[in-house]
């Protein structure tokens, strides 16, 4: 599609694409997880990540082939619009959306309780609002900058991870974490898999927004050798930094007083070297980087999404202009903030089924996540059918038995989540359809991309 005025800048490289990459997800090691204990138990969480991780493993091995042949701005949303056509692209976008604007106010709100634990009288959500207007304006002021600053605060999220783990070996025993291990029994019994499946959302919070790197494709330089590279070296590292925190932290002592907290890495902390240990204070420090980076990584995601459906006409195209500057779309990130910014305040509204306001927040966001991952896959299936010429840098490893692999976990995730979290997708539900009807009622369900190509 032509385009006038300024453009995305083309400026990132494989390592700014790889520290977005394990950035974007890395505040899913730090908070979140912990909820899956709740359900599950430490052993019953440990299956359903194992599960999980086959999941993204094998759905990134697939996804990158898509990132590849089609490096655009809207990533799983402009697959599924080639793949599928406007209802199909309609579909991916939405889902996409409420993957990272919901994202992001779950990790706000865990940056205000990391605060709140060396500032008692700061108010978590007051801190949540700061931490908005702070990285939206670091996002709209150049990628560069941006994705540089992802790197750096990246990898001192990675060396910190790696203290805590040394740091609360000493105190660790396997015995602790197997305690009550299965969703509370010490007994695993067929009530037990129940747990595993409704803990399934917050495995998934350990690799939620990987899959938001390939919206930086279009500002990345040579995007179909450095994606690859960047994809893999990045699920690679999820995958060590879930099972290394979760187990540490679940085997220093009783694993129950972690379970329904936005802070459970200070807390195990806490249990091995003492209230008043320097090492506490530099993890919830230090620590914040972690959410930070996956809080600033997020809001560039997002606002690359909304840019890219304002620009094919699926939301109004005021929300694709670009900073003649800056070269961001910077309404796009002013947007999403709103949104985040309002679901910070909604505790009424999404506090449902006894679970903190955290918690109902990321599942939201999950939801959109698996439903867009079904659709990824199905778009390789499908183009891989109706266009073998399309130019492939990376193909999938073992198609079409690892991507099949991916979308079953996927359905089978899906599924879980609706019969354990059946309220919050009846409210996904009814956001699908009224985004839905606005977009055939201003835009006849026609987008400018598919009309310029016709």
């Amino acid at each position: 599609m032509s385009e006038s005025g300024p453009t995305l800048a083309k400026s990132l490289t494989g390592l700014h694409l790889w520290g977005l990459a394990v950035g974007l997800v890395i505040s899913g090691e730090y908070f979140g997880w912990s909820y899956g204990w709740a359900v599950a138990g430490t052993l019953g969480f440990l299956i359903t990540t194992i599960l999980i991780a086959v999941m993204y493993t094998t759905f990134i091995f697939s996804f990158t082939e898509l990132t590849t042949a089609i490096p655009h701005a809207g990533g799983p949303f402009a697959y599924a619009l080639r793949a599928f056509g406007p209802l199909g692209g309609f579909v991916a976008g939405f889902a996409t959306l409420v993957e990272f604007v919901f994202a992001p106010p779950a990790i706000a709100l865990a940056i205000g309780a990391y605060l709140n634990v060396q500032f008692p009288g700061l108010d978590p959500k007051v801190a949540a609002v700061g931490a908005y207007i702070v990285f939206m304006a670091l996002n709209i002021v150049g990628v560069t900058i941006a994705a540089t600053f992802e790197l750096f605060i990246t990898i001192l999220a990675i060396a910190e991870l790696l203290i805590f783990m040394g740091v609360v070996t000493p105190g660790f025993s396997f015995a602790n974490f197997a305690a009550n291990g299965w969703a509370g029994s010490s007994e695993f019994s067929i009530g037990a898999i129940g747990g595993i499946f409704a803990a399934i959302p917050f495995a998934i919070w350990f690799f939620l927004a990987i899959e938001g790197a390939a919206m930086a494709a279009e500002e990345t330089k040579n995007p179909t050798r450095t994606v690859p590279i960047a994809y893999i070296a990045g699920i690679l590292t999820l995958v060590f930094l879930a099972f290394g925190t979760m187990i540490f932290a679940g085997g220093v002592g009783d694993w129950r007083t972690l379970s329904n907290i936005n802070d459970p890495l200070p807390q195990a902390m806490k249990a091995v070297v003492g209230e008043s240990s320097g090492w506490l204070h530099m993890l919830v420090w230090i620590g914040l980087f972690g959410l930070i980076a996956s809080f600033h990584g997020i809001i560039m995601g997002y606002s690359r999404q909304i840019f890219a459906l304002g620009r094919a006409g699926y939301l109004p195209a005021v929300l694709a202009k670009i900073h003649p500057k800056f070269r961001t779309p910077y309404l796009a990130v002013l947007a999403g903030g709103a949104v985040g910014i309002a679901a910070i305040f909604s505790d009424s509204l999404i506090q449902i089924g006894g679970l903190p306001l955290t918690a109902n927040i990321v599942t939201m966001s999950v939801f959109g996540a698996i439903i867009m991952y079904i659709v990824s896959m199905a778009s390789l299936f499908k183009l891989r059918r109706v266009e073998p010429g399309l130019a492939r840098p990376f193909k999938a490893w073992g198609y079409p038995v690892v991507p099949a692999i991916a979308l079953g976990l996927a359905l089978v995730a899906l599924a879980a989540m609706i019969y354990y979290n059946f309220l919050i997708f009846v409210i996904f539900l009814t956001m699908g359809v009224a985004a839905f009807g606005i977009w055939r009622l201003f835009s006849g369900g026609v987008t400018k991309e598919v009309a310029a190509s016709a």
